[in-house]
């Protein structure tokens, strides 16, 4: 809503283009202010406003960057002396000073980087007593980022297989209806899916009340990482609404109605400083937790097109951080996938940071003692969203911020820059590990635009 009417407003002044992204840009901080955590907490009494001398936050390797600093207390500005670290994306800080702000303005010179990637300057000061914090990342020739991780050479063979012995399992699952998450407009399904004769995955399937026999694009949306419930299943019951039939999953094989208590009991066993599943038997790559979550996405799609609402074109995966990356797994497993929408993709050149100065991506396995051996970084290929990326033919809407410390920048644009198909993308360089409703809505409205 926020952002129809600053466009609107926009529309109607006699800005240049240049003053309009910033002022886009400056509105846009505000509001984040007002509606989202981290760099802008809920109903703070504070306000930092960061300017960077390039309204996209984009530069050349070889160019300054300035970036004006400001701090509010109360919607007044202080004067106050704030001290600032600079470091690549992810990395430890490798310069650090102070600049004061008078009028409770100051402009910083952060300098550049010789190698395309991202420079991240955190900030901090102290007013009346408290310590408030900061932080905004800047790109350096972002469309030259180029992914750590390389493709093995059987990587296409080793998938087919494993895919072709897993579909020797007839498609067999239950469904039930779950009347908690049915509306006047939508059907909701609880369904548990079988992989093999002994595993399984839990989702809610949702239907358009008014569904035809050939009438409904399917879309598969995979978690975020974690052992939880199924959060918030009717956020997006507005795909149903719009005619699509949509399957909400877990990967665990953990029944959804589980107590919060129980998910948390679970979680805090499995889940720990070593990453939990996402570190589960990676030593050996047929062994890894992960194999059976990516070929859980093929068997989903083989219940979705097995549907006789299904109208035998529109497959869509959907999905956010591990789901993003889940997401464009699937569209590279799957021929079948006709389009893929990816928010901050996790999973993504995870094997980054075995290479001293360069940035990795979730779950940063860098913060485990000696984890990347040799064989876990050839393992861990095997199951990097990059080298799935270069396979994916659907057309792709990915959408990333620059403030992002869970999937970072840098390892969004290793999986954009690799991708070959057609694509189109969303930067939002304010945005943290967080999408907007506004943003998650125009995911359907895409959708919608592209289906056949």
């Amino acid at each position: 809503m926020y952002e129809k009417y600053l466009n609107l407003w926009l529309r109607q002044t006699n800005f240049n283009d240049k003053m309009k992204r910033l002022m886009t840009f400056i509105l846009s901080a505000l509001l984040c202010f007002a509606a989202a955590g981290g760099n802008y907490p809920d109903r703070a009494d504070y306000l930092w406003v960061t300017v960077p001398d390039h309204p996209d936050w984009l530069y050349k390797t070889g160019e300054s960057a300035k970036v004006e600093i400001q701090f509010y207390k109360y919607g007044i500005p202080r004067d106050c002396t704030v001290e600032y670290k600079l470091a690549d994306d992810m990395l430890p800080a490798d310069k650090n000073g102070s600049i004061s702000l008078k009028g409770g303005r100051g402009t910083l010179n952060m300098g550049t980087r010789k190698t395309p990637g991202f420079r991240d300057l955190q900030l901090s000061t102290v007013v009346d007593g408290v310590k408030y914090e900061h932080h905004i990342k800047l790109g350096f020739s972002v469309d030259r980022i180029q992914p750590f991780t390389r493709e093995p050479g059987d990587f296409v063979q080793f998938w087919q297989d494993n895919v072709r012995k897993a579909e020797e399992f007839p498609l067999t699952y239950t469904r039930e209806l779950a009347p908690e998450y049915c509306t006047d407009k939508i059907d909701c399904y609880l369904v548990r899916l079988m992989l093999n004769p002994s595993q399984s995955i839990y989702g809610y399937l949702f239907y358009p009340k008014n569904a035809v026999k050939g009438g409904c694009p399917v879309v598969l949306c995979p978690p975020g990482a974690g052992i939880k419930t199924i959060k918030q299943p009717l956020r997006h019951k507005y795909y149903a609404e719009q005619g699509c039939i949509r399957f909400e999953t877990e990967i665990h094989g953990l029944d959804p109605r589980i107590s919060d208590d129980v998910f948390a009991q679970i979680s805090a066993a499995f889940n720990g400083r070593e990453n939990g599943y996402l570190a589960n038997g990676i030593e050996d790559r047929d062994r890894y937790y992960m194999k059976r979550v990516y070929l859980s996405l093929v068997r989903c799609i083989d219940l979705l097109t097995s549907l006789p609402e299904w109208d035998g074109k529109n497959v869509v995966v959907q999905g956010g951080s591990q789901g993003g990356a889940l997401s464009l797994i699937a569209a590279g497993l799957d021929p079948r996938v006709t389009l893929c929408i990816a928010n901050h993709p996790a999973l993504s050149d995870m094997a980054g940071y075995s290479e001293p100065g360069r940035t990795g991506g979730y779950p940063h396995f860098n913060r485990i003692p000696g984890f990347f051996t040799q064989e876990i970084i050839d393992n861990l290929a095997y199951y990097d969203v990059v080298n799935f990326a270069r396979h994916i033919k659907a057309k792709v809407y990915m959408t990333w911020g620059y403030n992002d410390n869970t999937c970072p920048p840098t390892t969004s644009y290793a999986v954009w820059n690799v991708l070959t198909c057609p694509k189109e993308a969303l930067i939002t360089p304010v945005n943290e590990h967080w999408t907007s409703e506004a943003t998650e809505r125009g995911h359907l409205d895409w959708m919608l635009k592209n289906i056949k």
